[in-house]
C-alpha cells in the first residue's frame, strides 16, 4: 500500500512540475523571447507585499500580461479539461478508445460556431464573443440530443452501447448540417476552418473568464467521482452490490464531462486527441485507479496542450500552425500504435 501511495504522490508531483515548467516555457517563447527570471519577477510583483527587482517593463510587460499569460493559462485549462473528460468517458464506457467528443459535443460546437460565422454580420458584442457562446450551446445541445435519442431507444438507461450509437448518429447529423452551411457560405470557409482546426492565437482574459466557471464545476465533480468510477470498473452487478448505482454514476459523470468539454471547445475550437492520448499515457505511468488518473490527467493534459501550443507558434515562425494540427500529428500515430498493440477495443 505504501508503494502504491508513493507512486501516486510521485505522479502528482511530476505532473504538477511538468505543468509549471510548460507554463513558464509558454510564457517565455514566441516571436519576442522573454527571459524566464524576468517573467517570474514580473509575476511575483503582482503578489501582495512582494516587490522584486528585474521585472519586465514597457512592451515586454504588455506582451507577457496581455498576450502570453492568458494564452498559456487558457491552453492549460482546455488541455486539462479535455484530458480529464476523456479519462472519465473511458471509465464510464469501459472503452479505452472513448474521447470527450464521443456524444456529439464536437459536432454540435462546430455547427453552432459555423452558423454564427456564416449568418451573423458581427461575431462579438463588446468584449464577449458570439462564436464561443454559440459553440458552447451547440456542444451541450449535441450531447442532449444524444441522451434524448438514447432514452427513447432504450428505456432501461442511457449508458452503454445505445448511448454510443446515439452519439454517432447525432454527430453525423450535426456534421452534415455544418457541411451544408459551409457549402452555402463559401466566403466564410477560411474563418470556419480556422476555428475547426483549433486556435488560441486570439485568446484573452475574456475567453478564460468565459470558460473557467463551467470548467471548475466539471473538474470538481469528476475528481469527486474517482472512487465511483473505480467501483464501476468491476462491473454493474458488482457496483450495485457495493451500493453504487451505475446509471446514476454514468449520468453525473457524463453530464460533468460534457459540460467541461463544451466550455473547452467554445474558447479553443476543436482540438483532437488530447482526451485520448493523455489518459493512456497517465494510466501507464500511475496505474488504473481513477482516483489518481483523473487529477494527473488534469495536470498532464494542461502541460501537453501548452507544449503543443508552443510548437504551433514556433515551428513556422513568424507564422503559426493551428494547434489542432499539432495535436493530430502526435495523436494520430499514437492512435495507430494503440490499435496495433491491441490496447484498444470496441
Amino acid at each position: 500500500m505504501d508503494e502504491v501511495r508513493r507512486r501516486r504522490a510521485l505522479g502528482l508531483v511530476a505532473a504538477a512540475g511538468l505543468l509549471l515548467g510548460a507554463l513558464l516555457l509558454g510564457a517565455c517563447v514566441g516571436v519576442t523571447s522573454l527571459a524566464p527570471l524576468r517573467v517570474l519577477a514580473t509575476l511575483a510583483d503582482r503578489l501582495p507585499g512582494v516587490h522584486l527587482g528585474g521585472s519586465l517593463r514597457g512592451v515586454d510587460e504588455q506582451i507577457l500580461l496581455q498576450l502570453r499569460l492568458p494564452r498559456v493559462l487558457l491552453a492549460a485549462l482546455v488541455g486539462g479539461v479535455l484530458a480529464i473528460a476523456g479519462a472519465a468517458y473511458q471509465g464510464v464506457f469501459r472503452n479505452p478508445l472513448a474521447d470527450p467528443y464521443l456524444l456529439g459535443a464536437a459536432a454540435g460546437a462546430g455547427l453552432g460556431a459555423t452558423v454564427v460565422i456564416a449568418y451573423l454580420p458581427v461575431t462579438r458584442v463588446g468584449p464577449v464573443g458570439i462564436v464561443p457562446l454559440a459553440a458552447f450551446i451547440g456542444a451541450l445541445s449535441g450531447v442532449a440530443l444524444a441522451y434524448g435519442l438514447a432514452s427513447v431507444a432504450d428505456r432501461s438507461g442511457s449508458g452503454g452501447a445505445t448511448l454510443l450509437l446515439a452519439g454517432v448518429a447525432v454527430a453525423s447529423f450535426l456534421a452534415a448540417g455544418q457541411t451544408m452551411v459551409q457549402q452555402s457560405h463559401s466566403d466564410e470557409l477560411r474563418e470556419i476552418y480556422s476555428w475547426i482546426l483549433g486556435q488560441l492565437g486570439s485568446a484573452g482574459w475574456t475567453d478564460l473568464a468565459l470558460a473557467l466557471p463551467y470548467a471548475v464545476v466539471a473538474v470538481v465533480v469528476l475528481l469527486l467521482a474517482g472512487r465511483a468510477l473505480d467501483v464501476l470498473a468491476v462491473g454493474d452487478d458488482e457496483a450495485q452490490a457495493l451500493g453504487v448505482s451505475p446509471q446514476r454514476v454514468r449520468l453525473v459523470v457524463l453530464v460533468a464531462a460534457s459540460l467541461g468539454t463544451a466550455a473547452a471547445v467554445a474558447v479553443s475550437g476543436l482540438i483532437g486527441f488530447v482526451g485520448l492520448v493523455v489518459p493512456h499515457v497517465v494510466r501507464r505511468l500511475v496505474g488504473g485507479s481513477y482516483r489518481i488518473v483523473l487529477p494527473v490527467c488534469l495536470l498532464g493534459g494542461g502541460a501537453f496542450l501548452v507544449l503543443a501550443d508552443v510548437v504551433a507558434r514556433t515551428v513556422v515562425a513568424p507564422g503559426e500552425l493551428p494547434i489542432g494540427v499539432v495535436t493530430a500529428f502526435v495523436g494520430a500515430p499514437f492512435f495507430a500504435a494503440l490499435l496495433r498493440l491491441g490496447d484498444g477495443h470496441v
